[in-house]
């Protein structure tokens, strides 16, 4: 019989308290994020998720794909959301779907960061492998 993963409640500071991630090359964007939910990390099989933020004036993530689906949900600020070469306006409440393998990005339009929740279905924010535009053959992985 498989084990239930554990609940995890991460606490209200945890995003002040730990460093964020980034990638390794500055090409893929000015962005950094924290994973809240991922495997060893926490207990969890089925889904990982946690918050990206990019800066104002040069903010963006460059267009990319990965193997598995993404949801956006915007927590702070507003910018463009580029999927499959269709641009659409986004700000706080704005919540986005992100087909399996969509070439997508994001850039913060705004005047204060554009932050927001992702969510993987995948237990492992490793699995996620991240293929940028002009750059297929390579793959980013997060820098701790």
């Amino acid at each position: 019989m498989t084990q239930r993963p554990k609940p995890t409640i991460l606490p209200s500071t945890y995003t002040q308290t730990t460093s964020p991630e980034t990638f390794p090359a500055p090409i893929h964007g000015d962005i950094s994020w924290h994973t809240l939910i991922s495997s060893p990390q926490t207990e969890s099989t089925h889904l990982c998720a946690g918050i990206a933020t990019c800066p104002p004036v040069t903010g963006h993530l460059c267009a990319h794909r990965h193997t598995q689906a993404e949801i956006y949900h915007i927590l702070d600020g507003e910018g463009d959301v580029t999927i499959d070469g269709v641009v659409s306006k986004v700000r706080a409440g704005s919540t986005v779907f992100i087909p399996s393998d969509a070439e997508h990005g994001i850039v913060n339009t705004g005047t204060v960061e554009l932050r927001w929740y992702y969510v993987f279905p995948t237990g492992s924010f490793g699995d996620v492998v991240y293929r940028f535009r002009g750059d297929e053959k390579e793959t980013a992985k997060a820098k701790l």
